[in-house]
């Protein structure tokens, strides 16, 4: 039976881990939060006491941690010195792409086989087992690495060598916050100029305005009903989360001496979004703020 050790069982984590013992395999997870563990092992996964533990004995090792210094530390201190060096090692986490070739030359200067393996889809498709993975890592390494994957994946896509697989991540969720605003912006216009959102929704979703922020998660309550904004806002791809992902972006883009002024403008607007309280509701809340209603 393929060992799995799976470090980081939050929204997202905790619904890939369980596919992974849907799966048949075996799963040793751990979490810093005592409640993420008792949920993890009440859909079959073993909890551990520590990352140590966790990866001691594993064929493959996937993290899903909250940002680029976690993942630098728990691989430098507790993933490498412990895991088998024949242990495959999948960091799902979202995090800057200096991180991540960073962990990778340390991996790979150990002796394991490394990827940056970034996801899409959100929580609903983490509990689902259809995320789609974007990976980073050597060529020779992606058919073992699709394999430990699939049970969590509709889709998973080599983007290039190490790190690439955050580059499409960043640059991804950069079009879809961007997006989501245009949508949300004709929906707010539609309204004040008296056209019903739901007919609004009919004629574009069927006309040049259609994208996958328009029919697949729109942002108005009604047409799309597995969307976020049928419950409130509540669940789905924190406001939080997108705004993270956007700073990346434009962290990179400088970096890069890259022009995204449309993505500096969506970072600026979902940081009020979130200062004003809106955090914590899905990236799709911020139709509220464009109809003038703050959280």
């Amino acid at each position: 039976m393929t060992r799995i050790a799976f470090i980081g069982l939050g929204n997202m984590g905790g619904g890939m881990a369980a596919n992974q013992a849907k799966a048949g395999r075996e799963v040793v997870a751990f979490d810093l939060s005592l409640a993420a563990l008792d949920r993890a092992a009440a859909v079959g996964c073993s909890p551990a006491a520590s990352v140590a533990e966790a990866v001691k004995g594993a064929d493959a090792v996937i993290t899903m941690l909250p940002a680029g210094p976690h993942v630098r530390q728990v691989y430098a201190e507790h993933i490498l010195p412990h895991a088998p060096n024949t242990a495959l090692l999948i960091d799902s986490s979202t995090i800057d792409v200096e991180s991540a070739r960073a962990v990778a030359v340390q991996a790979t200067a150990a002796g394991f086989r490394f990827a940056d393996a970034p996801v899409s889809g959100g929580t609903a498709a983490a509990d689902a087992g259809i995320l789609a993975f974007m990976v980073g890592c050597d060529e020779a390494d992606f058919a073992a690495i699709e394999d430990v994957i699939a049970p969590m994946s509709r889709a998973t896509m080599r983007a290039g060598d190490h790190g690439a697989g955050q580059a499409a991540k960043i640059c991804n969720n950069m079009v879809l916050g961007i997006s989501m605003i245009g949508v949300c912006e004709a929906f707010a216009l539609a309204e004040k100029l008296g056209l019903e959102g739901e007919r609004f929704f009919e004629i574009a979703s069927k006309s040049s305005g259609q994208c996958w922020s328009l029919t697949s998660y729109c942002p108005f309550p009604g047409p799309v009903p597995t969307a976020p904004s049928n419950r409130g806002y509540e669940g789905g791809f924190a406001t939080a989360m997108m705004l993270k992902d956007l700073k990346l972006a434009q962290e990179a883009a400088a970096k890069a001496g890259a022009s995204t002024p449309l993505g500096a403008t969506a970072e600026g607007l979902y940081a009020l979004f979130d200062r004003l309280g809106g955090g914590g509701k899905d990236f799709s809340a911020i139709l509220e703020l464009l109809r003038g209603n703050a959280p």
